[in-house]
């Protein structure tokens, strides 16, 4: 089972570097594009394809407005850039080698929408599930 995408499984993390084109904007990374997504504004769109770190740029998102689908679309958004992430080498090949193991993003930071709260073991693990989703689908399942 892998627990946490630190370690060894650092490269199945969001913030880990790969270009992601997203509505013709690329990104340096998975959080990049994501994160510009949460926003209609332009300026932010811009600052998301700069090459601001992914911890920066992830605190500065807490400050802006969330376009009103936002809570209908993230999956999808996560989905297409996860799917584009996992399409390249050496992520989609690192991917197909976890074979069928249960993959987990768990975190400490007690996100249970997209992880598993390392201390409670709850969460929803959406993260982990689309990635999931993903090797199925490159593995032919």
């Amino acid at each position: 089972m892998i627990k946490e995408f630190r370690g060894e499984y650092a490269w199945l993390s969001n913030f880990a570097s790969v270009p992601i084109l997203l509505d013709g904007i690329q990104y340096p990374s998975v959080e990049h594009a994501y994160l510009s997504a949460k926003s209609k504004d332009d300026a932010w769109k811009k600052l998301c394809a700069s090459n601001i770190s992914a911890g920066q740029l992830k605190q500065k998102s807490y400050s802006i407005i969330i376009r009103a689908d936002w809570e209908r679309i993230r999956l999808d958004v996560m989905r297409e850039c996860l799917g584009q992430k996992f399409s390249q080498n050496p992520y989609k090949r690192l991917l197909i080698c976890t074979g069928d193991e249960h993959i987990q993003e768990g975190n400490n930071w007690n996100d249970k929408f997209w992880g598993v709260c390392l201390k409670t073991g709850v969460g929803n693990n959406h993260l982990g599930n689309l990635i999931t989703e993903i090797r199925d689908i490159n593995n032919g399942k």
